[in-house]
């Protein structure tokens, strides 16, 4: 039996971020259980590398578009290895192959008569790499993803006859109820598609980053009908034998923002290219942090691998999957995490093996007799072993969270076995059976585990000197010699991490100084009016020997707006501005193309809201770097530029 599960392949423009780690946690959670099932399987993850962003993004950094996806891809790579995802492949959307396959069908389509040149004028947002109607934007031409004004667009075009595929789609959605989940999700599209479908923009010819059209070199594919095929093309299309062994795809795991592309884009290309469209498309909800949207441009953002060498990739993954629920938007923090892994895996799970292990090795010396009779109180512990059946249902039906509450409800009731007999008061013959109960009890929760803390679930296995194989040996095994290692701590506790970079306790953000004044009482101050969004501010500054009042006015300058308030020659200062000095020379931070309020960040490092003091802030030594502001080498950035300072390399920034 074969089992072709996918994460969509995430967009390699800026580091991974905590939404890209939990969708291949649940996707990898998946396919492990499925190979312990003796399923064939093939999991799929990879990076999507062309389009107009990716572009732009490379040019920002001063690099060939294939040298800065290159660099980029290597960091979702890592991410997969630190998170032990046990991928099949990596596809690459830059990779020859996909590239060849992308012309054949993309040809295939044409030659049918379903491609069509045309001239498109539409809103785009390049954030997205999507069209949309004026009536799909907010006030004011906003993008409802980004939040920024979208582009009008008019270019020469080919387009996807997709409004002909559409009474079949409805067909095929209200005949396979599986195809789209959650199912509340299917509503959502159904009601959409009633507006009507319209043909698709399926090529531009505005930038160069992609790949050629097979008939006319002058247009490169649009990367959502690029990007899709990689699910096919991945495996060998059209003639590979993973093709013809694993499609239809079993699932897709994507995020409830790209549903639209892959239930309704994707099977329409699918059924002009005469393929099968998947099974089912399962979108996933958000990860909040604290309840608040992930969002790079008011810093709040949580990196991955960061989290991982903090908390280790077993913990993380447990929070993932049992503290989201299933198709839903979940909250994030690392004292929620800490309390789960303390609580699960510490006390729950790793007291309970250490327990079992010390007492063999303590009153057996790490050999226990073979056991076949066991009294009423043990086989009240084996009938509530978990029901496989019942939890490889969950699984399929995507309620992972369920599933995760009925193996550690069963690792309680082994705990609370424990208490019960109390095996330190028991004789040997009664120690014995106790002893050996849990040990076979550990087994089958090392089978139950593996896919989800996988070195925890080998780190069991190898102390009771077993391996983890398949379901085939879900089982409780009587009358065997059991020969286990001494103990070791299966997981430690956790406390908030130390190692938090001490750029997170600055809060900066783009003001536009509205007005400055020199102060009444001092020959080297300013008071200098500023705007942070809505927000007014007072800023006092001694920048009056360097630097003219019209060099300051009307600038979007760079703030510390967490620094506690102080009184400089009687006006209080609410905060600070940066600017660089080098040689006696003096030069302001500036974020040019930024809107006031927004704020400044590095990939990785949420800012804190606290108060500091000044002689925290020294602390943090912020320095010029090819015209940017930068720290530890990393460049401050806002979501819309890179921070500006007009000055040589080398100097501080204060």
């Amino acid at each position: 039996m074969k089992y072709y599960v996918t994460t969509a392949i995430d967009y390699p423009n800026a580091k991974p971020h905590i939404g890209h780690a939990y969708e291949k946690v649940i996707a990898d959670f998946c396919a492990r259980w499925h190979r312990l099932n003796s399923e064939d399987v093939f999991f799929l993850t990879g990076t999507d590398e062309h389009g107009q962003k990716i572009e732009k993004t490379a040019k920002e950094s001063n690099q060939a578009p294939k040298a800065f996806v290159d660099k980029m891809s290597k960091c979702f790579v890592e991410l997969c290895k630190k998170l032990n995802i046990t991928y099949d492949e990596f596809i690459r959307t830059t990779d020859e192959s996909h590239i060849k396959a992308c012309k054949l069908i993309f040809k295939k389509v044409f030659d049918k008569g379903l491609i069509y040149k045309d001239t498109y004028e539409g809103f785009y947002c390049t954030g997205c790499e999507q069209f949309y109607l004026e009536k799909d934007l907010e006030p004011g031409n906003i993008c409802p993803v980004h939040k920024k004004k979208v582009e009008l667009i008019k270019e020469e075009s080919y387009f996807f006859k997709m409004s002909k595929f559409q009474d079949k789609l409805i067909k095929h959605i209200k005949e396979h109820p599986e195809f789209i989940l959650p199912k509340f999700r299917q509503k959502e599209i159904l009601n959409r598609l009633k507006e009507g479908l319209k043909d698709l923009c399926v090529s531009r010819t505005s930038f160069k980053w992609g790949i050629p059209l097979p008939n006319d070199s002058k247009h490169v594919i649009y990367v959502w009908f690029d990007a899709l095929l990689n699910y096919v093309t991945a495996l060998g299309y059209p003639n590979g034998k993973n093709f013809k062994k694993f499609w239809p795809a079993d699932v897709h795991h994507i995020g409830k923002d790209i549903m639209w592309f892959h239930v309704v884009i994707w099977p329409c290309i699918l059924m002009a290219a005469d393929l099968k469209l998947p099974k089912t498309v399962f979108g996933h909800g958000f990860i909040n942090l604290k309840g608040e949207k992930l969002s790079k441009s008011r810093g709040i953002v949580v990196d991955p691998i960061n989290l991982i060498d903090n908390y280790g990739a077993d913990s993380v993954r447990y929070f993932f999957m049992r503290e989201i629920p299933a198709g839903m938007d979940g909250d994030f923090s690392e004292e929620s995490l800490i309390e789960r892994s303390n609580s699960d895996l510490a006390d729950s799970l790793g007291n309970l093996l250490q327990r079992t292990s010390s007492m063999i090795n303590r009153y057996f010396k790490g050999e226990l007799p073979a056991v076949k009779t066991f009294s009423k109180v043990e086989n009240d512990l084996i009938k509530k072993i978990p029901d496989l059946k019942k939890l490889t249902e969950l699984v399929n039906k995507f309620e992972w969270n369920r599933c995760l509450e009925k193996i550690w409800d069963f690792i309680k009731e082994c705990n609370s076995y424990v208490a019960k007999t109390e095996p330190w008061k028991a004789d040997e013959k009664r120690k014995a059976v106790i002893l050996y109960t849990l040990v076979e009890c550990l087994r089958l929760i090392s089978l139950l585990v593996y896919p989800i803390i996988p070195d925890a679930a080998e780190k069991i296995a190898k102390q009771i000197n077993c391996k983890i194989t398949s379901f085939k040996d879900y089982k409780f095994q009587k009358n065997r010699k059991i020969k286990i290692k001494k103990p070791e701590i299966l997981f430690k506790k956790l406390e908030i991490s130390e190692k938090e970079d001490p750029f997170a306790i600055l809060n900066l953000k783009v003001a536009k100084v509205d007005s400055v004044e020199n102060h009444p009482d001092s020959d080297n101050l300013y008071i200098i009016k500023i705007s942070l969004g809505k927000e007014k501010r007072t800023l006092v500054a001694g920048l009056k020997q360097y630097i003219k009042p019209n060099e300051i006015k009307g600038k979007n300058i760079v703030v510390v707006t967490n620094l506690k308030p102080a009184k400089l020659r009687g006006v209080e200062s609410q905060g600070m501005l940066l600017a660089a000095e080098k040689n006696k020379k003096v030069r302001l931070v500036e974020a040019p193309k930024s809107k006031p309020g927004a704020q400044v960040y590095i990939d990785g490092i949420t800012p804190k809201t606290e108060k500091i003091n000044i002689e925290q802030f020294f602390k943090i030594k912020l320095k010029v770097k090819g015209k940017k502001a930068v720290y530890n080498n990393q460049p401050l950035k806002t979501d819309k530029e890179d921070i500006f300072v007009d000055i040589e390399d080398g100097a501080e920034i204060r």
